[in-house]
Formats: C-alpha cells, structure tokens, sequence
C-alpha cells in the first residue's frame, strides 16, 4: 500500500517571519499542537504529543538555553533542536514534521499520513436481526464476539493469577466460562502481558482444544515466546500482519492494528459483520499512531490505570503515602478525561470500558489494594453522556449480553446476567498457583553463587552506567537472612563487592525471592517483578532509566538461560550465597 504525505500546518509568510529564534507553539485550524524550533536559518517541527502516554509539551522552565520542553503529563523532556528525549535518556526520538518552504515566504509543515487500512475493500452496512451479532462480558479483558455462525474471543483470562502473583480477577466469570473458549471458532490475544495471554487458562485450553486457531499480530516481540517453551502445546497460532483484513467468512473478517507507542508489543483490533465494526483498542496507549476509524458501531477500550509499579512499589525521598496518592489521583484523572475525549472524537454507536477489572487480592499486597486506587467505569460513562448524549454506554458485568441490532435502533440492548448471579470474586486458589513460584526457590542453580554472573551475561545488557543493587525478600520486602545481596555494574558488566568510586545512577531493588527465582529460572521479562508489584524500588538520583527498564522488560533474550550447562560448569562444593556485608 503506497504512503502519502499531507500538510498539517501552515503559516503564511507573515507569520514565519514571526518566528522567535527557539521554540515556538503553535495551532492549525483544527485545534491541532505542534511544537516549531527555530535556530538562525534551521527549521525543525513536531507534533506537540509526548510519544510516551500522548501528553502536551510546555516551556521547560529550568532550561536556560531554550531547546527543550517538559511533558505536563510525566514530565519527560524533549530537545527539540535534535528531536531526542533527554529526559529519560536513551529512550525516544520524536517524529518530526518535514519542513517546505513555499514561494510566498511562508511554510508547510507535512507529515507522512499512512492509509486507512481498514477502507480497503468496503463493505457497506447490512441490516442485521436480533440475535446476529452479540457482544458477551466474560472478565476483565475477555469479551466473546457472536457474528452469524461464528464465535469469536478476546484475550481470554479466565482462571489464575496475572503477573506472578500480583493480578487477580476482580470479577468472577460465567460458569461456562471455560465451555465457551473451548468451543469457540477463533481467538484473539492482543499481546505478550499475562492478564491477555494467560498462561494457567491457555494450559487448560491445550488439554481440551489445542488446535483452537488463535490470532496475534506480528509484533516485534513473539507473543508466544515464552509459552511455546512452557509446555503449553497450541498448534493452531496465527501471526499476521498489520493492517490485513483477515476473512472468516463471507460476511465476517478482522484486522490487527500495531500501537505507536509500543509497536514490538501491544495491538488492537477491528472486526467488520456484514459492514458493521467493533473496535477493540485494548490496552494500547497510542493505538494505531492515533488513526482509527470514527463512527464504529461498538468500541471498548482499557480505562482503570494502576496498571504499572510506579508509583506504588518506590520508596525514599518524595514517594511519601500523600505524594503517592495525589500522584495517583491525578494520573487517574488525566486517563479518565483522556478516555472521555477519544470516545467522543471517535462518534462511536456504543462504548464500553473493559480491560481494567482485577484487584491485588493477596493478603501480603494490601497495601497495593489500598493504594492503587483504579477509575470506576461508571464514572468514565458518566463523563461521555455529558457531552455525547446520543452514544449509548455500556457499563459491562459477567455475562450480560449487548445485542448490536437493538443497540443500533436505541432499544434496550443490553441483557443482564439473572438475578443472583456473582458478580465479584470473593475467594481466589492462592497455594495452587503460588506454590509453583514457591518451588522456583529451591531450585539447584540457586545453590550456586555463580547464577547471578550466568544470568546477567545471559540478559546481555551492559554499556550503560548504572549499578543496580538486588535484595532478595520476603512477602513483606524484608530481607532474607539466607536470601541473595548483589551488585550488578551495567557499564561493564560486572559484579562488586561495594558500590564504584566513580559517579554513577544507582537503583536498589527489593524482589520477593519466589517471583524473582522464578523469573530468573525460566527467562522471564522483568514485568512479572514490576507490574506485578512484587518490588520495591529506591533510586538515586531519582530519574527513570529507560534503556534499562525496556530491555529487562521487553528486549530478554527470547531463549531461556541455559541451566542445564551452567549446572555442569559450577563446582558441586560451591554452594554459598552472595551476600554483601
């Protein structure tokens, strides 16, 4: 498919010659932001959006040259002479505008504008009857799709934990939960993190159905890296390009969207019936780069928050419980009020907020609970009826029902489950899942202290001047008496006794020895210890370390460490810890 260009902005020969030398902000006649850098005769441009969570770009006040602007929204920082992120180093490159200079003196401002995929190939809306397409809420982000004769489900969490440990389901699914996904004709997963690609309900699955076709997009990162070593055998795994319709039936087909955010991991998805959409963006920040089809009949979308450990797991120095939950509240605000925007640019038909229902159930994680406070979809509903009357909203439980026919015609479309139903999870299966992470503890290699070198080298991530300090924990991040204190040197990549002389970035991490020995036996991405809230972290100075934390939590290497060479390689008699005095 061929790439066009548009212009996005334009100034008259007026209003270049208006141009201070250094930043200058601007709007188009759609309201749109762009950030416009001007140094002698050196033009650059960009869209004023932080290619991080989306925010707006102000004057970074503690900059006295004048080349950079502070995100409102994590206060990221990017220089706009170079068009890099300073703040977190080594993480973004912002994409610029091209700069044209037209005859009259003034200027254009173009971008590449990528085709809308989902218009090729059109299909003009069919009328439906009742019953022909329905929408049914399992949990969380686990939604079944009926389409004529077909049956289709997204990312299906069902049973288990997510992260570890440190997920689990706020509500109870339907009793034929599990009846359902094994039946199904098709399923989606919209990536790799563990509350879409469950592993306890997906071994389930492969003892019933393995050869369930299931549909992922072609990521960077393999979807099914991990699991393909676990001992889940599914034979049916579709990987499929972005952006290419994918035909069931006649009348049905789908097609998965990158995020343009994070394009090695997250997608989202369209499924056209007989010309009528559903538009699931599901947990992508920037779904799609920000093109999405306006006007779809059905739209869900994530919109709880609390889905990452900061601020919850620091401690030390500003991260006091007030800032915490001022921080917290506002965050919540700001995706809510985000949320409410981009259904209402988007016009869809019916909207309804799925992927945000779990809770840190566990005993030991009540302080998460308590803290992590998430949106209440309701609330989200709430704000799109103020100013979009005419989109029917839809506040999702277990097993209620949206007929789309009926939603199109504004009748009541929406079945509930009967009466008596549970819909809140009151007990969870804590020991059945959490004794597997417990058996990771007393595994041979941790008898020897040579793990840590062979573990390291194996996640290969060095050139880089941080020393990271790692304490192993219990439940209540006190440190274990027998447990492992390490220093880990990223600039070259070695292992002492005591912190450098030099100057360096210094984070201290504390991980619950089962998580962490889990995550280290089996080759695991750092998001079971991070997301799963099963650390706790300190950091001096106090500034994230992107290239790190991108690395141990989406760029491991995709093969296991080798444990079984190391075991041959360490002498039996070694088998002392490494613990810093």
């Amino acid at each position: 498919m061929c790439q066009v260009t548009q212009t996005v902005l334009k100034l008259d020969a007026e209003a270049t010659q208006g141009l201070k030398h250094g930043i200058n902000f601007k709007k188009n006649k759609e309201g749109k932001c762009f950030i416009i850098y001007r140094n002698k005769e050196v033009i650059r441009a960009c869209r004023n959006q932080c290619k991080h969570q989306g925010g707006f770009f102000n004057q970074d006040m503690e900059d006295m040259d004048g080349r950079t602007v502070r995100c409102s929204k994590h206060f990221w920082k990017l220089n706009v002479e170079t068009m890099e992120y300073v703040n977190p180093p080594d993480s973004f490159t912002q994409d610029e505008l091209e700069v044209v200079h037209c005859e009259d003196g003034g200027l254009e401002f173009v971008e590449l504008d990528p085709p809308d995929p989902w218009t090729t190939d059109p299909r003009p809306a069919e009328e439906l009857q009742h019953g022909e397409v329905t929408l049914t809420y399992i949990t969380h982000a686990c939604v079944e799709v009926k389409a004529g004769s077909k049956r289709m489900m997204f990312d299906p969490w069902l049973v288990g934990p997510a992260f570890a440990r440190g997920w689990w389901l706020l509500h109870e699914p339907p009793s034929d939960a599990l009846e359902r996904l094994y039946t199904a004709d098709l399923v989606y997963i919209s990536h790799m993190h563990s509350d879409h690609l469950s592993y306890p309900t997906l071994k389930l699955l492969a003892e019933r159905r393995s050869d369930l076709p299931i549909y992922v997009g072609n990521t960077e990162r393999p979807v099914f890296w991990y699991l393909e070593k676990s001992g889940v055998k599914l034979t049916n795994i579709n990987v499929v390009p972005f952006g290419v319709w994918q035909n069931v039936d006649e009348h049905l087909r789908f097609m998965i969207l990158m995020d343009g955010i994070h394009p090695e991991m997250d997608t989202c998805i369209i499924v056209e019936y007989k010309g009528h959409m559903i538009l699931n963006t599901v947990d992508c920040t920037r779904p799609n780069n920000g093109r999405l089809p306006h006007g779809v009949d059905v739209m869900l979308s994530d919109f709880a928050g609390g889905a990452s450990g900061f601020p919850m797991t620091f401690t030390g120095g500003k991260y006091t419980e007030s800032w915490k939950a001022d921080f917290i509240k506002t965050e919540r605000r700001k995706l809510l009020n985000y949320k409410a925007q981009l259904v209402k640019s988007l016009r869809p038909k019916v909207y309804s907020p799925i992927a945000g229902y779990f809770t840190e159930a566990h005993p030991s994680d009540r302080y998460i609970k308590e803290t992590n406070k998430k949106n209440d979809p309701v609330e989200l509903n709430r704000l799109i009826k103020l100013t979009c009357p005419d989109i029917l909203t839809w506040t999702p439980v277990p097993g209620a029902v949206l007929d789309l026919c009926l939603a199109l015609t504004q009748r009541d479309a929406v079945t509930e489950p009967p009466s008596g139903t549970k819909i809140f999870k009151d007990s969870w299966d804590f020991n059945l899942y959490l004794d597997e992470l417990n058996t990771a503890v007393s595994s041979q290699i941790f008898k020897h202290k040579q793990w840590i070198e062979f573990y390291y080298k194996w996640a290969a991530f060095r050139n880089y001047n941080l020393v990271i300090r790692v304490i192993e924990t219990d439940d209540g991040f006190q440190p274990l008496k027998d447990g492992y204190d390490y220093l880990v040197d990223f600039r070259d990549l070695s292992f002492p006794s005591a912190r450098p002389d030099r100057a360096h970035a210094y984070i201290e991490v504390k991980n619950r020895v089962n998580v962490m020995r889990y995550v280290v036996l089996n080759g695991l991405l750092w998001d079971d210890l991070y997301i799963g809230f099963n650390n706790q972290i300190s950091r001096d100075p106090d500034i994230y370390h992107h290239k790190f934390w991108k690395h141990f939590q989406s760029d491991l290497p995709t093969s296991p460490p080798d444990w079984d060479s190391f075991l041959k390689m360490v002498p039996d008699q070694d088998s002392s810890n490494c613990v810093l005095s």
